[in-house]
């Protein structure tokens, strides 16, 4: 196996979309608009790139009509002051609602289904367009009766079912900001998030399921509201025990009678200015409190479409599919595709309860054509020894995306081999900060092992070595040189915006002033593709030389006997040696045969100074809620640092092994 890298000779691709499919594709048709609208031509997608970059506010404007956004008030402009950065304004004037495009199609396919819902225990829900529309028009009367209003917080702490996206639409068509985490976070984790925005409202289910098990969340709900500081009002969503009495102490509304009691009220969509705020997310908090990023409403719905219906080619006859939760980011990305008549196809629980097939079971049997997950679930799949190829019948499926982690070019060969054939397998990249992506899929153009296809239309998108001079085919840092429309409005709780400037624009300046810099350490090739090499945080520094944690985890986790791995840096005799960490498959043992055998690896795919100075094993690797791992806790576990905040991961259990570790 060569090692990946840029200087590889003439790597060909994996896949390439059939002439036909390409032609077809909405990117083509947009690529067609801007021809038209230029009188330029635009031969390949470098040219049209280029262009969405170079003139900004020709491209967006086309972007909007193209994608056939509605004011209420017309814009005065496209973009005001593109020199600042944070500090541009764009499409001034302009007033819309994010939840009434998003239920546009409510009208005219009202007996459509819109959202399927699936969950691990067997249950099946569907709802058409008319139907989801009545609940979101009920839940949004309730809350304008009870005060909330325009830049008022709804949180929520519920499953991947409908009430997370009828609660977000609700809020939406009214100016409120929604906020949500899945029901597994402890008490702790709710407040450090939802303590810093003070939402007037809380939604919570009473429970959930997951592998098989049924998990009783009401006592931790009492909990929750009764500290949340400045909660009016709390509408519990009974799905364990619909019969059960809401938790004593907690004043709470039951969901079904709330919606009762205002059913037929009609959805009024209040218009708002384009950056009014619409969700807040949080980073992981691994390193202290979380931060509360504040994403605007016209800038969200402008990115998603362009990612969805442009780089996914999603429109009226998809089925969406992304195996996500409520805390994780690509809910509210998937949420989206409603606006393009997309049907979601939900799922809640276990991806391997009561087996590895559960998810291809709902691929097959909702007809999916798009299924997003994450690279860890693929490695997962794929060490389980699943071929869906061969156990379900796959013809609707056409894309796969992945995201979360790099996806390492061995789960690119898996996809292909068994999964699906002729599939456009799509690595997605971008995060909770910017709620969507700088570099993703395109229907127009072929895959290549280990790569993301391309950058986003419109990102000025490009990796920097230390200094701040742009490379291709080395690595650096991941930075935006221009604005761009889902920038944050800002951060929660930061009158002045300098702790939103000192997350990502204190490190590199471009020619007009600060620049983005998003924290991965990636790699641009010579085709226009990217490399994500891993977090930059994380980046392993032996000797001076910087060495991206997910080229090391692609190497070893591709042996058999590895199930996952964690490398970190630990500061040694003042320099760096590397230190890996491995779970191993059940009833092995990291004997010296099978270190010698990670060393060789390593050493010939990769090089002799990525090979570990120690390896230990472990029973689990700590991650966050959102499945990432967490080489900086580890990294301050071994170094004897506090680590600020454990309830920020999903196991934090498993930090307690590598605190007993003795080091030669």
């Amino acid at each position: 196996m060569t090692p990946m890298n840029s200087s590889a000779i003439a790597p060909q691709p994996i896949w390439t979309p059939p002439p036909a499919r390409a032609a077809n594709s909405r990117m083509a048709a947009f690529t067609a608009a801007a021809e038209r609208a230029t009188g330029r031509s635009f031969p390949d997608y470098a040219a049209l790139h280029h262009w969405s970059v170079q003139h900004p506010e020709a491209f967006w404007a086309l972007l909007w009509a193209f994608l056939d956004l509605r004011a209420t008030t017309p814009r005065t402009g496209v973009l005001e002051h593109p020199e600042r950065m944070p500090g541009a304004r764009w499409f001034p004037g302009a007033r819309l609602n994010f939840a009434e495009h998003l239920l546009r199609h409510a009208e005219t396919r009202a007996d459509d289904i819109a959202v399927v819902f699936r969950c691990e225990n067997g249950e099946r829900e569907a709802l058409t367009f008319d139907t989801l529309q009545a609940q979101v028009g009920a839940l949004a009367a309730w809350l304008r009766t009870v005060g909330v209003g325009p830049g008022d917080r709804v949180a929520a702490i519920l499953p991947n079912r409908p009430e997370a996206l009828i609660g977000m639409l609700a809020a939406a068509s009214i100016g409120a900001v929604w906020s949500s985490a899945s029901p597994d976070f402890g008490v702790d984790g709710v407040l450090d998030r939802f303590g810093q925005i003070a939402p007037k409202v809380l939604i919570a289910v009473d429970g959930y399921h997951y592998a098989g098990k049924r998990i009783d969340v009401r006592a931790r709900v009492a909990q929750i509201a009764a500290e949340l500081p400045g909660l009016e009002h709390l509408v519990l969503v009974p799905w364990l025990a619909p019969e059960a009495p809401p938790p004593e102490g907690v004043p709470a509304r039951l969901w079904p009678d709330l919606i009762d009691e205002y059913q037929g009220s009609p959805p009024l969509y209040t218009p708002l200015p384009f950056d009014q705020p619409l969700y807040i997310l949080f980073s992981s908090g691994t390193t202290g409190k979380p931060k509360c990023i504040v994403h605007g409403a016209g800038g969200t719905l402008i990115q998603h479409l362009k990612e969805l219906a442009l780089h996914t080619d999603l429109g009226p006859d998809d089925r969406l599919c992304y195996f996500t939760t409520c805390g994780w980011m690509m809910w509210n990305w998937m949420a989206s595709a409603l606006a393009l008549g997309t049907r979601l196809v939900l799922f809640d629980g276990s991806p391997f309860h009561p087996g590895p097939e559960v998810l291809w079971d709902l691929v097959a049997e909702e007809g999916v054509t798009v299924f997003g997950t994450s690279a860890k679930y693929l490695s997962a799949l794929e060490k389980a020894g699943a071929e869906p190829a061969r156990s379900h019948d796959l013809t609707a499926l056409r894309t796969l995306l992945s995201t979360g982690s790099p996806l390492a070019p061995a789960s690119f060969d898996y996809v292909y081999r068994a999964i699906k054939g002729e599939l456009l397998l799509a690595s997605i990249s971008g995060g909770t900060d910017i709620v969507s992506c700088f570099a993703l899929g395109n229907p127009m153009l072929p895959v290549y092992r280990g790569e993301l296809q391309c950058r986003g239309l419109g990102l000025a998108v490009d990796v920097v070595d230390d200094a701040g001079r742009p490379v291709v085919g080395e690595r650096g840092e991941l930075v935006c040189t221009q604005p761009f429309p889902c920038m944050p409005v800002g951060f929660w709780n930061d009158p002045d915006g300098s702790r939103y400037r000192s997350a990502y624009f204190e490190r590199f300046a471009g020619p007009t002033g600060a620049i983005w810099t998003h924290g991965d350490f990636a790699e641009l090739t010579p085709r226009g593709g990217l490399i994500i090499h891993g977090r930059s945080d994380a980046v392993l520094n032996p000797g001076g030389v910087r060495i991206g944690t997910a080229e090391l985890y692609r190497v070893v986790e591709g042996m058999d006997a590895v199930l996952e791995a964690i490398a970190v840096g630990q500061d040694w005799q003042g320099d760096q040696r590397i230190l890996l960490f491995v779970v191993l498959r059940d009833g092995l043992t990291l004997d010296e045969t099978l270190a010698a055998a990670i060393r060789r690896r390593v050493r010939e795919q990769l090089s002799p100074r990525h090979v570990p100075a120690e390896m230990r094993q472990v029973a689990a690797i700590p991650r966050t809620r959102s499945g990432k791992i967490v080489e900086l806790a580890v990294a301050d576990v071994i170094h004897g640092r506090e680590v600020k905040n454990r309830e920020a991961l999903a196991n934090p259990q498993a930090l307690d092994a590598f605190a007993t570790f003795v080091w030669d």
